[in-house]
C-alpha cells in the first residue's frame, strides 16, 4: 500500500514542481515581452500628444467655437510667431529696412507660412513686430529657434530680436516638457535607487523592485501609446510626467509591501515558495484596495469639464492597473527565482523559534518603542498632533489659485516672456493675440461699437479674405467700407452668414486686466449672440473651468474613498476618521505650501487646477498608508484585541510604509527637475503632504486617536464588540 501510494504522489508532486518553476517563468517573459515593446515608444510621446490649452476645453466653450471656425475665415491652419525688434534708440530708415528685408526673407526657413506680414513700426520709432505664422504641422520648438537664429543673423547692428507671441510660449512648453523621457524619469529612478539601497542595504533587490516599476511603466506606456493614438484618450506633456511618477512611485510601495511580506514569511519557512504565496496571500488585499482607491479617485476626474483632467484619470488608471499587476506577478516571479539571495548580504535566516517566540512581531527597534510611546500617551499626542496640523492649515487660505498669466507657466529664461515685455513697452499689451468675435451678418455693426467703445481694446478690425494682410481695420466712422482711407473698400469674410471681428487688446493678453477685458465683452455682447475667443478668452475658459471641477470633484472623491474603505474595513467609524486624518493632513500641506510659494519662491500664483491635483494626489496616495496600516492592525486586532492589534500592527508596517512614503516622495519631488511652475508646485505639495501623512498622520494621529477609541473604532461591526 506504501508502495502505492509513493508511486501516484510522485508524478502529481513532479507536476507541481514543474508549474512552480513554469508560472514564473512566463511572468518574466510576458512582461519582458511587453517592456520590449514599450521601451521603444519613449521619446515618442510627442507624437501623439498635444499642449494647445482649446484642445482640452470642453466643445460647448465658446473659446473651443472660436477656435474651430479661425481656419475657415482665415483659411489657414497656423499658430502665429511675433518677431520683435527693438532698436537701442530711434530706428533709422536703413534699420527699418534691413529689418524688413529680415521678415520678407523668413517665409525660406522650413515650417514658416508663405506669407508673412510686413514689419509694423511703433508710435514711439523705436521697435517694429511682424506676424509670422508657423504651420501647425512644423516641428516648433526647432522652428522657433531657427526663426530667431536666422533673424538676428541678418539684423542690423543695434537691434535686438526677440519671438514671442502663441507660437513664441507653445515652443516654451515644448522645451520645458522635453526633458520628461529622460531627465524627469533618470532623476525619479536614481532618487528610488539610493532610498531602496539604503533601506535594504543590499543591490540586488532594490534592482529587483525597480526592474518591477519599470516594467510596469513600459507597459502601461505602450497602451496609453496607442489608446492616443487611437484617439481613444487625449494625452499632453502634464500628464505623461504624472504617470511616469506614479507609476514608479506605486509599483515601487507595492513591491516595497510584498517585499517586506515576503521577508517575514522567509523568517518561518524554508521553502522560498511556500514563502511567496503566503506573502502573495498577506499582500494582495492591501494592494488591490489601495491601487482601487487609487483608481477610483482618479476615475472621479471623468466629471470634470476640461479634458486634461478627465483624461488624466483613464491614463493614470492604467499605470496603476500595471502598478498593480506587476507587483502582484512580476516582483512574486522574480522573489521566487532568486529566494533568499535577493537579499544579499543580509539574507533573512529560517528562524521559526525567534518568530515564535516574538508573537511574529519584533519587541525591540524603533517601531516597538514608538508603539509603546503611542500606548503611554495616546490623548496627549492625538490631541498635540492635530493641534499642530491645525495650525499648518491655516495658510490654505493664502494660496492664489485663480489662475497665472500664460508667460509665468514656464520657470527660468523665457525668449517669450521677454519679447512680451518689449512688446507692451512700444505696442498695445495684447498685440499678436487678439480677441476674436464670431457674430451674424446682422448685428455686425452692433458688434463692432462694443468693441470700439471698450477701453480694454486698443483697435478693431475684421476678417477680410479680400485684403492682401487677411483684415481691414474698422473706425468709429462706421462699418460699410473696410480698409485704410484712400484704399479700394474690401469685404468681410463671410462664413454660414457670420462674421469675425479681431479686437487688440490694450493690456497683455495673459494680464488680469485682458481677462476681464473678455468677461466684460461677454456680457456685453450677449443679448446679440456673439461668441469671443482667442488666446484670453482660452485661458479665462479653462480657469473657470478648473474652478468649477474642483469644487464638483474633490467632494465626490471623499465620498468615494469612504465607500470603499468601509467595504474594506467592515466598519463606519474608522474610515470617517482616516478621511478626517487626510483632509486634515491635505490642508496641512497646502497650507505651508502657500506659505513656501509665496514667502520663499515668489510665485505669482497658482492654476486653479494645483489644489485638484494636489487632493487627488494626497488623498488617494496618502490613503493608501492608512489602507496598508489599519488592514494589518483589523488582521491582529481579530486575533489579539484592537489595542494590541493597534501596537502590532504599527510595529509590522512601520517600516515598509516608511520607506513607501520616501520613495512616493522622492519621485514625485522629481517632478521639480521639468521647469513647468504647475508640476513644480504639484511635485512640493505631493512630496512634502506624503512625508508629512507618513512620519505624522500615520505614525503617530492616526494609531494614538485608535487606540484612545478602542474597540470602538470598528463600530458597528462584531469586532468593535470584541476584547478592546
Amino acid at each position: 500500500m506504501h508502495t502505492d501510494t509513493d508511486s501516484t504522489t510522485r508524478p502529481r508532486i513532479r507536476r507541481r514542481s514543474w508549474v512552480r518553476i513554469l508560472l514564473p517563468a512566463v511572468l518574466i517573459i510576458a512582461w519582458l515581452v511587453g517592456a520590449g515593446l514599450g521601451g521603444p515608444l519613449f521619446g515618442k510621446v510627442g507624437e501623439v500628444s498635444s499642449n494647445d490649452q482649446t484642445t482640452y476645453l470642453p466643445s460647448s466653450a465658446d473659446a473651443t467655437q472660436v477656435q474651430s471656425l479661425l481656419g475657415e475665415f482665415n483659411d489657414a491652419d497656423a499658430i502665429p510667431a511675433i518677431a520683435v525688434f527693438v532698436g537701442d534708440s530711434d530706428l533709422t530708415d536703413d534699420q527699418l529696412a534691413a529689418i524688413n528685408d529680415a521678415i520678407a526673407g523668413s517665409v525660406d526657413i522650413e515650417g514658416i507660412a508663405d506669407e508673412v506680414s510686413p514689419g509694423i513700426p511703433s508710435e514711439d520709432g523705436k521697435a517694429v513686430q511682424a506676424f509670422i505664422p508657423i504651420n501647425s504641422d512644423a516641428e516648433l520648438g526647432d522652428t522657433i529657434n531657427a526663426l530667431g537664429d536666422e533673424l538676428r543673423d541678418v539684423s542690423p547692428d543695434g537691434v535686438t530680436v526677440y519671438i514671442t507671441g502663441p507660437a513664441g510660449f507653445s515652443a516654451d512648453l515644448v522645451a520645458g516638457f522635453s526633458g520628461i523621457d529622460g531627465l524627469l524619469l533618470g532623476v525619479a529612478l536614481l532618487a528610488v535607487f539610493i532610498i531602496l539601497i539604503l533601506v535594504y542595504r543590499s543591490v540586488l533587490l532594490p534592482i529587483v523592485v525597480l526592474s518591477t516599476s519599470l516594467f510596469a511603466l513600459c507597459v502601461a506606456l505602450l497602451v496609453v501609446w496607442w489608446m492616443a493614438k487611437w484617439e481613444i484618450l487625449l494625452l499632453s506633456g502634464q500628464t505623461q510626467g504624472i504617470l511616469f511618477i506614479l507609476v514608479i512611485g506605486a509599483a515601487t510601495d507595492y513591491s516595497l509591501l510584498f517585499v517586506a511580506r515576503f521577508r517575514e514569511e522567509l523568517r518561518s519557512t524554508q521553502d522560498k515558495g511556500a514563502a511567496t504565496i503566503a506573502a502573495w496571500k498577506g499582500s494582495i488585499e492591501p494592494i488591490a484596495a489601495s491601487g482601487g482607491t487609487v483608481i477610483a479617485g482618479l476615475l472621479c476626474l471623468l466629471l470634470s469639464d476640461l479634458k486634461s483632467n478627465s483624461t488624466l484619470g483613464p491614463v493614470a488608471s492604467i499605470g496603476i492597473v500595471f502598478a498593480m499587476l506587476s507587483a502582484l506577478t512580476l516582483l512574486p516571479a522574480l522573489l521566487f527565482t532568486f529566494g533568499r539571495s535577493v537579499f544579499w548580504p543580509k539574507r533573512p535566516a529560517f528562524e521559526p523559534e525567534v518568530v515564535e517566540a516574538e508573537h511574529g512581531v519584533a519587541t525591540k527597534g524603533l517601531w516597538a518603542r514608538l508603539a509603546r510611546g503611542v500606548k503611554r500617551r495616546p490623548r496627549l499626542i492625538w490631541i498635540t498632533t492635530t493641534a499642530l496640523l491645525i495650525i499648518g492649515a491655516a495658510g490654505f487660505t493664502q494660496l492664489n489659485a485663480s489662475g497665472i498669466p500664460q508667460s509665468e507657466l514656464v520657470i527660468g529664461a523665457s525668449e517669450a516672456r521677454d519679447g512680451q515685455v518689449a512688446l507692451g513697452e512700444h505696442f498695445p499689451g495684447g498685440s499678436g493675440s487678439p480677441v476674436y468675435v464670431v457674430v451674424d451678418e446682422d448685428s455686425l455693426q452692433d458688434a463692432a461699437d462694443i468693441l470700439l467703445t471698450n477701453d480694454g481694446i486698443d483697435s478693431v478690425s475684421i476678417t477680410a479674405s479680400d485684403s492682401p494682410s487677411g483684415t481691414a481695420p474698422v473706425t468709429e466712422d462706421g462699418i460699410t467700407a473696410f480698409g485704410p482711407p484712400g484704399t479700394e473698400p474690401v469685404a468681410p469674410s463671410v462664413v454660414d452668414g457670420q462674421v469675425m471681428l479681431q479686437g487688440t487688446l490694450t493690456d497683455a493678453a495673459d494680464s488680469d486686466a485682458a481677462a476681464q477685458t473678455v468677461r466684460d465683452l461677454r456680457g456685453e455682447l450677449d443679448s446679440i449672440d456673439a461668441i469671443v475667443g482667442g488666446v484670453t478668452a482660452t485661458s479665462v475658459d479653462t480657469n473657470d473651468a478648473s474652478i468649477h471641477d474642483r469644487n464638483l470633484i474633490i467632494p465626490v472623491i471623499l465620498v468615494v474613498i469612504l465607500l470603499i474603505l468601509m467595504l474594506l474595513l467592515r466598519s463606519v467609524l474608522a474610515p470617517v476618521l482616516l478621511i478626517l486624518t487626510t483632509v486634515l493632513s491635505f490642508g496641512t500641506a497646502m497650507g505651508v505650501s502657500a506659505w513656501v510659494f509665496n514667502g520663499i519662491f515668489d510665485f505669482p500664483g497658482a492654476d486653479p487646477a494645483v489644489p485638484l491635483y494636489g487632493f487627488v494626489f494626497l488623498v488617494a496616495l496618502g490613503i493608501d498608508y492608512n489602507i496598508f496600516l489599519m488592514t494589518r492592525v483589523r488582521e491582529e486586532s481579530l486575533k489579539h484585541g484592537t489595542r494590541e492589534g493597534i501596537m502590532r500592527g504599527l510595529t509590522v508596517t512601520g517600516g515598509v510604509i516608511t520607506s513607501a512614503g520616501l520613495v512616493l516622495a522622492a519621485t514625485f519631488a522629481a517632478l521639480s527637475v521639468i521647469p513647468i511652475l504647475f508640476l513644480v508646485q504639484l511635485a512640493f505639495i505631493v512630496a512634502f503632504g506624503v512625508l508629512l501623512d507618513t512620519f505624522v498622520v500615520r505614525t503617530l494621529l492616526v494609531p494614538a486617536l485608535s487606540y484612545d477609541i478602542g474597540r470602538s473604532i470598528w463600530w458597528p461591526s462584531k469586532l468593535g464588540r470584541g476584547k478592546p
